[in-house]
């Protein structure tokens, strides 16, 4: 509990206002600028250190790049780029530029675009951050045949930048870090996660060659390799799809820069449709992984789908105007990437590019290659085309069934009554929020669009599957009542053509009760309705914990470091400002939950995902969390809880 709840008699003044330096900030509050303290987390800090070598290597100053995992866990990543500038910096001759890039947020060569036309990394706070939250990092630049070294831990040089010999045969950086214990606990850098994102790194760009190391066997992942890959994306789909039967004898692949829109930066491409596994598109922005898509992902299916429907036309097949991108999506194999200049992205850790320019640039390249590629090869174009259609009928004869079935609902099941459901008669967009209370329900009903949003409120905490015998599944209301609303089964029983909604969104208090009964409901569609997690049905809400007033201005905020921020800087308004903490959701009017939570155009969702690299790992620490055993629980509070930040209740 807070000193001032427990001592009443502390004041609020000035010097309660903590200014925090780059690196205590990162180290203070690391989800803001890594996503958490996770796996994925820690994996992350090692790609922003590649994307900067990448860097050079796209803008043509480096050829290859090399990856090494030592025996101690720490990792280096070299190249034979320039190397970083090592003189003094001109607005802070005390400092180099080694110690700015390494120890300030925002610092860096990638804003200007005269050093490279297109880069990837954090934008000035990859470097920095990675510093901050290694205990050990060492720095070498090789430059006019001279080596230069700086170390640093936690963010703290340990000296200055010294020149400590001569380099006649080498140029270029390398970076040698160890992940700080302090901030990821017993997480250890794996070499199979690692050894697939240096591959991926060779394929997206041809002419690097990606060198791999490591000290630390698994038993799976080679201890040396060396990446190339003349053929770039194609080499990478052929690799994926190996085995497979595609409709398509050689896939449509290319490269085409974006010179003739007299902008910088290029799109690479390759696709193919399959019968024999379910479609997915994996898009990269300057080499950066975007897993959630973005507008360049747009740009690439509107240039595809606009294609297949004028071949359609072309050939007289009327029903290809029924096509849609879901259709395209459903049995297509596609690798997306591009490089633009000073790309925008949805999130710190970049999952979403949101440059709308990038959609434009995508389709008109990639449209014109995709007619020619058509036309010059009409047999596979023809079996795409016939695919693709009976794609799309099938997914209209879905359609057509889910309208009479949602018609007939009230009559054909036996809806829970506290569900509040939409009126709308198919799932296409249609959300329902599982509702923590109550109270919260009666705002949510207020605030909802009637049209798509159904609501179910739930009593408090469901049943822990994974804790519970398998006999009292059957028996339990709350989880009875959620499947009859969803109109699935559970277990083999599940099949996800039967879900009535588009989301299912688990909306509940931005507190520790709220978190509990997310991670329950989380756990039961885990282990019970796995395929609506991985068809990615599933979504998180994120309610807001503050909302605070300044003048006529108003601002939501969902954590306690992003109102430390605000209040420190102010929102634009008169006076000072008035800070009111949601307790729940039942203490937000309809217009609040509406307008931060609920809203499609102004809310933020998170979806649930498996991670694809460690599936088996997600299960795993599920059971070990939430199984039957509790010392296995006790364990890992033992192995994690000086990390967990300390809460004001």
């Amino acid at each position: 509990m807070s000193d001032l709840l427990t001592n009443p008699s502390n004041t609020y003044d000035a010097s309660s206002i903590q200014v925090l330096e780059d690196m205590e900030h990162v180290r203070l509050r690391p989800g803001m600028y890594i996503g958490g303290k996770d796996d994925r987390a820690l994996h992350h800090m090692v790609a922003e250190i590649i994307d900067n070598s990448m860097d050079e290597a796209v803008a043509g100053h480096a050829t290859w790049i090399e990856v090494e995992l030592h025996e101690n866990g720490h990792v280096s990543v070299r190249d034979n780029g320039r190397g970083i500038p090592v003189g003094p910096h001109p607005k802070d001759p005390s400092k180099t530029a080694v110690e700015i890039i390494f120890c300030t947020l925002n610092a860096g060569g990638k804003f200007s675009g005269d050093s490279y036309e297109t880069s990837g990394g954090l934008h000035g706070v990859g470097s920095s951050v990675v510093n901050a939250l290694s205990d050990h990092l060492r720095v070498e630049v090789a430059q006019n045949k001279e080596l230069f070294a700086m170390e640093f831990s936690r963010g703290i040089p340990q000296g200055k930048l010294e020149k400590i010999g001569a380099a006649p045969n080498r140029r270029g950086t390398t970076v040698t870090f160890h992940p700080d214990p302090e901030i990821f606990g017993s997480l250890k850098l794996k070499p199979a996660r690692l050894f697939k994102m240096a591959r991926s790194k060779a394929y997206l760009f041809s002419g690097v060659e990606i060198r791999w190391k490591t000290a630390i066997p698994d038993g799976e992942t080679p201890t040396e390799a060396t990446f190339h890959f003349p053929g770039g994306l194609a080499d990478y789909l052929a690799e994926t799809m190996t085995g497979a039967t595609t409709y398509a004898e050689r896939p449509f692949t290319g490269s085409v820069s974006f010179e003739r829109f007299k902008a910088p930066g290029k799109v690479e491409w390759a696709i193919n449709w399959t019968p024999s596994r379910d479609g997915f598109i994996q898009s990269y922005c300057n080499t950066v992984p975007t897993p959630e898509g973005g507008t360049h992902e747009a740009g690439f299916w509107a240039a595809i789908l606009k294609g297949i429907r004028a071949y359609g036309e072309l050939t007289n097949n009327k029903k290809a105007n029924q096509i849609t991108r879901e259709d395209l999506t459903s049995g297509g194999c596609a690798l997306v990437s591009c490089f633009i200049r000073e790309p925008e992205f949805v999130g710190q850790t970049k999952d979403r590019l949101a440059t709308t320019e990038a959609a434009r640039l995508v389709e008109s390249s990639v449209r014109d290659h995709f007619d020619n590629w058509l036309a010059a090869d009409t047999k596979s174009a023809g079996a795409i085309l016939d695919f693709l259609v009976l794609r799309a009928e099938e997914r209209l004869r879905r359609r057509q069934e889910k309208e009479t079935q949602r018609k007939t609902a009230t009559k054909k099941l036996r809806l829970p009554g506290k569900l509040v459901d939409c009126s709308a008669t198919n799932r296409d967009g249609t959300e329902i929020f599982l509702v923590e209370g109550d109270s919260a329900g009666g705002s949510a009903k207020m605030g909802r669009d009637r049209k798509t949003q159904a609501l179910l409120p739930l009593r408090g905490k469901i049943l822990n599957v994974l804790g519970a015998a398998s006999s009292k599944l059957g028996q339990n209301q709350e989880i009875n009542d959620l499947c009859q609303a969803l109109g699935v089964g559970m277990g083999t029983k599940f099949n996800v053509d039967d879900l009535r909604y588009d989301k299912v969104i688990i909306m509940t208090d931005a507190d520790v009760d709220g978190a509990h009964i997310a991670a329950l409901l989380m756990t039961f569609f885990f282990s019970q309705m796995r395929p609506l997690i991985d068809h990615g049905h599933l979504y998180l809400a994120c309610p807001p914990l503050y909302r605070l007033t300044q003048g006529g201005k108003r601002l939501y905020v969902t954590d306690d470091a992003e109102k430390d921020i605000w209040m420190e800087k102010g929102l634009g308004g008169k006076g000072k400002i008035d800070v009111q903490r949601f307790k729940g959701l039942g203490e937000m009017d309809a217009k609040d939950l509406k307008d931060t939570t609920m809203d499609p155009n102004t809310r933020k969702l998170i979806r649930v995902t498996i991670d694809e690299d460690e599936p088996g790992e997600t299960g795993d620490l599920v059971e070990r969390l939430m199984g039957k055993k509790p010392e296995l629980r006790f364990q890992y509070i033992q192995e994690n809880a000086r990390f967990v930040e300390e809460l004001d209740v």
